[in-house]
């Protein structure tokens, strides 16, 4: 009977796996039928993805609840870059755009900040006023990714490009020792910077609450396994109909960049609206400004090894108009992350700054 149980709580896994077999069946006879079909046929595979990618940030919650804060959000981005990892690489193999993952980083950073953050902060806010959190932990994460993105993603623009092997393996080095560091400070000495100590009546909100978080923790690992690899699947297929979609279709370049940090992030808009809505501000910020920081400092390693394995460079250095908005947006959660508490108005400052990326990302820039 828990088996049966199991197997209609994951009906969106199974979902996304019967899509994948007929997509992989079907893929010839959609590219063949043109440019709409292709297009219909990859917007209903991100949709899949997403459902599938909302089980393995289910199973990744039920783990964050079994061992608590900082280690629960750890388990929480992880499972995000994961996804997000997987889904840019296959990508990668199958388009020559050499922006996609500069692109999709930039994305995944004004996604996660501005509109996470701006979203959760402004909801929040209107229902509860003002919300605290632990200001130790914003202004940790906030220099992690402005350093992390500085060395990574605005220093290439003044690299040789005879050079760029050579500052490739430094970058890689850079964020290991980065992320390596900030992960025995996370879940060591430094640990109670990333946690807040709620009143005792808020203890027992939903979101804190899952009924298989008392089961044991192998079948939530088994399942963001599973999860994983029928979401990488489907994305093969995927990135094949939309590169065939928006061929000469004159969208915007970053379209598929939008799209990749969509899906990793879409899991964890509805986490942390949730917790926001709760008047858990904290799990927001962590989740927020962690999965910000995790994209930068594992995407970048993981996709410069890619380059360096097979020899072809891409560009990681941001277009001005990037630079800009990813300077002002980690300004002004400097500012509006400073003070231990949220609220309505900082909300609408990040949310305005998500719907300038928006904008510009419709007209090209």
């Amino acid at each position: 009977m828990t088996k049966l149980r199991r197997a209609r709580q994951e009906h969106f896994l199974l979902l996304a796996l019967l899509v994948a077999i007929a997509a992989y069946a079907a893929e010839h006879h959609i590219l063949a039928a043109g440019r709409t079909v292709a297009l219909i046929a990859a917007f209903a595979l991100v949709a899949t993805i997403i459902l599938a990618s909302t089980r393995v940030a289910h199973h990744a919650e039920v783990l964050a609840v079994k061992v608590g804060d900082p280690y629960g959000t750890m388990i929480l981005t992880l499972s995000a870059v994961l996804v997000e990892v997987v889904v840019l690489g296959i990508m990668m193999q199958s388009t020559s755009s050499p922006t996609l993952v500069r692109d999709t980083i930039y994305a995944a950073v004004m996604l996660d900040i501005n509109g996470i953050i701006g979203l959760a902060a402004l909801l929040g806010g209107l229902r509860h006023g003002e919300q605290p959190y632990n200001d130790d932990s914003s202004r940790t994460y906030g220099v992690m990714i402005l350093t992390a993105m500085g060395i990574s993603m605005i220093v290439p623009e003044f690299v040789p490009r005879e050079s760029w092997k050579f500052y490739s393996a430094f970058t890689i080095g850079a964020m290991v020792a980065l992320y390596t560091l900030f992960l025995r400070l996370q879940v060591g000495r430094h640990s109670y910077f990333f946690s807040y100590a709620y009143p005792r009546a808020d203890q027992s909100r939903p979101l804190d609450k899952h009924p298989q978080a008392d089961e044991p923790a192998l079948p939530s690992i088994l399942i963001i396994l599973a999860g994983v690899v029928i979401i990488g699947a489907l994305a093969e297929v995927m990135a094949a109909t939309f590169n065939s979609g928006l061929e000469g279709s004159g969208a915007p370049p970053a379209l598929m960049a939008v799209i990749v940090a969509a899906i990793s992030a879409a899991p964890e808009i509805l986490t942390a609206m949730r917790a926001a809505l709760a008047n858990r501000m904290q799990s927001v910020v962590n989740i927020a400004m962690g999965a910000s920081l995790s994209t930068v400092i594992l995407t970048v390693p993981v996709m410069e090894a890619i380059a360096l394995y097979t020899g072809q460079p891409f560009i990681m250095a941001m277009t001005p108009v990037q630079s800009v908005m990813a300077a002002v947006t980690l300004v002004v959660a400097a500012i509006n992350l400073n003070d231990g508490m949220t609220n309505a108005i900082e909300g609408m400052t990040h949310f305005i700054l998500f719907a300038t990326f928006v904008m510009l990302t419709v007209i090209g820039l």
